[in-house]
This record gives structure tokens, C-alpha cells and sequence, in this order.
């Protein structure tokens, strides 16, 4: 897949409509369009790495700052003290579907345990 392919530098690019829930000029983050949780927010680089693992090698620092601004998000929609998840799908086997690395935020509602089955993305 080119980086033109990239569903994510689409939306980024404004090609594609999102529900952009948060942006600077390293990150965007964007409701998902098929939520497995009440809040389901997706935290993704500007600059496109395959993978979580890809990420934190080029820039550990970026990776950092997915997470907090994941957590800032949390807090901004009422649902850090409860709890959320933050998960990464990385390669196939795991459920990623678009390679281009991307944060799910999840919470809003119990979660329960991870054997429920995939979350895509």
C-alpha cells in the first residue's frame, strides 16, 4: 500500500469527511465510524508508520504523545476516572485492517475482558 493509499493521510488531506475530535500538527483524532464502545476515538500520526512497533522505533516520543492525548480525550469526555482502553492492532493477525498506525481509545461504558473477539482497524 502507497502512502496515497491511506485511508488516514485521505481524512488528514480532507479528501475524506471525519468527525475530527482533536488535531495538531503532528496528530489527528477521529471518531471511529463503526464505535465497539460508546467512545470509540481513533489517535493517529500525521506521519504514516505501519505499525505501534514501527513508531516507537522511528519517533518514541510521537508514540508518547498518542497516549496522552488519548488520555486528554478520555478526560475531555468524561471517562478517564471510570476507565478506558487504549489498544494498538498490529499486523493481520491482530485485527489491523488499515497500516497505518492508529490508537483506539475505547471507554464509556464496562469492557469487560479482551477474548470477546477482534476490534478492527
Amino acid at each position: 500500500m502507497s502512502d496515497m493509499d491511506s485511508l488516514f493521510l485521505r481524512i488528514i488531506a480532507r479528501e475524506l469527511p471525519a468527525d475530527i475530535v482533536f488535531e495538531n500538527d503532528r496528530l489527528i483524532a477521529i471518531r471511529d465510524i463503526n464505535p465497539q464502545a460508546p467512545t470509540h476515538v481513533l489517535v493517529v500520526p500525521k506521519k504514516r508508520y505501519r505499525n505501534a512497533a514501527e513508531l516507537a522505533a522511528a519517533d518514541p516520543q510521537l508514540l508518547a504523545e498518542l497516549i496522552t492525548t488519548a488520555h486528554d480525550i478520555a478526560a475531555q469526555a468524561g471517562i478517564a476516572e471510570s476507565g478506558y482502553r487504549l489498544l494498538f492492532n498490529t499486523n493481520a493477525d491482530a485485527g489491523q485492517t488499515i497500516f497505518h498506525v492508529h490508537l483506539h481509545l475505547l471507554g464509556g461504558e464496562p469492557l469487560g475482558g479482551l477474548t470477546g473477539g477482534p476490534i478492527k482497524g
